[in-house]
């Protein structure tokens, strides 16, 4: 038997550092969008999350429907899922009056939760073996929880802990460069150094969206959230067609 004989597809990209690059985009897209609907448009974040998640309902049943690794239908769930993720956790934080911390503590509880329960049922929460629907529905799931807690981190290290966005951008970076050190130099394990790194790179999405599009008084650029959505949506769309989009592979 040939060694690819013993690998199968995973429906999910491989981790390289294609992904990185177009993750941390999307999650700042997400940041900037979602702030464009809710708060441009001034729909408010009900109305927001509530679109928002019928878009990644669509995108998600269509990407568990394709029958392999589709880049652009993943990237346009991933894409989905941070938007809403923003929209929902400014909903629960605000909206419900709990606060970044109250928000941000629940949100970790319902991500680890959601690991464990994928762990127990199906005995893995790699990546590479996102080869059967109920992992890719366990896989969304925790994606969801992890956008939604990643925005509300973001709030509560720029805001709640004064650091600003750019002390957010600093410390979320560094703790992204202190995984990756793990990853690189210890036998840690490779699937939780990955969760741990999705995570991060949503809150760190979060303050560089600030960053941006919030006010000079407020520590931000103060760009046009229209305009900062597009460039993201077309760095995006350059990662995705320029760069190498493989699926992850699982040897079986």
């Amino acid at each position: 038997m040939t060694l690819s004989a013993t690998l199968r597809d995973s429906k999910v990209p491989e981790v390289t550092l294609a992904f990185w690059i177009t993750k941390i985009l999307a999650t700042t897209l997400g940041e900037v969008g979602g702030d464009a609907v809710t708060m441009s448009m001034d729909l408010g974040y009900l109305l927001g999350t509530l679109l928002f998640a019928a878009v990644f309902a669509v995108a998600v049943a269509a990407q568990i429907r394709a029958s392999g690794f589709r880049p652009w239908l993943y990237w346009a769930a991933i894409i989905a899922s941070t938007t809403v993720g923003t929209t929902l956790a400014d909903y629960v934080d605000r909206s419900l009056g709990i606060g970044y911390s109250g928000g941000s503590s629940l949100l970790l509880a319902l991500l680890l939760g959601t690991l464990f329960c994928w762990q127990r049922s199906t005995g893995s929460i790699s990546v590479a073996d996102i080869t059967s629907r109920r992992s890719e529905l366990f896989y969304w799931l925790t994606i969801t929880f992890s956008q939604t807690l990643g925005t509300a981190l973001g709030d509560w290290a720029a805001d709640t802990q004064g650091l600003g966005y750019t002390g957010g951008i600093v410390l979320f970076g560094g703790l992204l460069a202190l995984v990756a050190a793990l990853h690189f130099g210890t036998r840690l394990s490779k699937t939780l150094l990955f969760w741990a790194a999705f995570i991060l790179t949503r809150p760190l999405g979060a303050v560089v969206g600030d960053f941006l599009d919030k006010p000079l008084d407020h520590g931000g650029l103060a760009l046009s959230r229209y305009t900062a959505s597009l460039v993201l949506l077309v760095a995006i769309a350059a990662c995705i067609a320029l760069l190498p989009q493989r699926a992850a592979r699982q040897a079986h």
